[in-house]
């Protein structure tokens, strides 16, 4: 098979795919949290007093609504893609830490620790040539000179 022996050519393909079906993942996930309103809000962002902070729950509770819809079109684009990883590691870290002291245990952890571990590695990993990021900001190799 032709596709085993590629010598990894089409990882740029492969990483669209990977940032198109996460990225709809979370936009899928987020868009409940997002639209529930205040009360939804405050009941996500009181998950940020695990971390000792108590003030603006429902401003919390919005931005990890808008960080897992936004974060996970902007994956799809691949714009301002290290912005978007780095806004939903630190969602999947309060995520993560939330269902892991309610005692969830690895099943109800598991997920959004993965998707962390994701998230991280693809802030190193960049969004691959098939970007708005590759085609609006260029590297300086690829940049023409006139």
């Amino acid at each position: 098979m032709a596709l085993l022996r590629s010598r990894y050519k089409y990882k740029d393909f492969g990483l669209l795919i990977l940032r198109l079906g996460i990225g709809l993942m979370f936009i899928l996930h987020g868009w409940p949290k997002l639209t529930g309103g205040p009360e939804k809000w405050e009941q996500i962002g009181n998950t940020m007093q695990l971390l000792g902070i108590n003030f603006a729950p429902v401003f919390w509770g919005f931005m990890a609504g808008f960080a897992e819809v936004v974060g996970g079109a902007l994956i799809m684009l691949g714009f301002f893609y290290r912005i978007a990883c780095a806004l939903l590691v630190i969602t999947m870290v309060v995520a993560t830490l939330r269902h892991y002291t309610a005692g969830d245990g690895f099943g109800g952890y598991s997920h959004a620790l993965e998707a962390a571990i994701l998230f991280f590695s693809l802030l190193f990993i960049g969004p691959g040539k098939y970007s708005l990021d590759k085609a609006i900001f260029p590297n300086k190799k690829e940049r023409r000179l006139y």
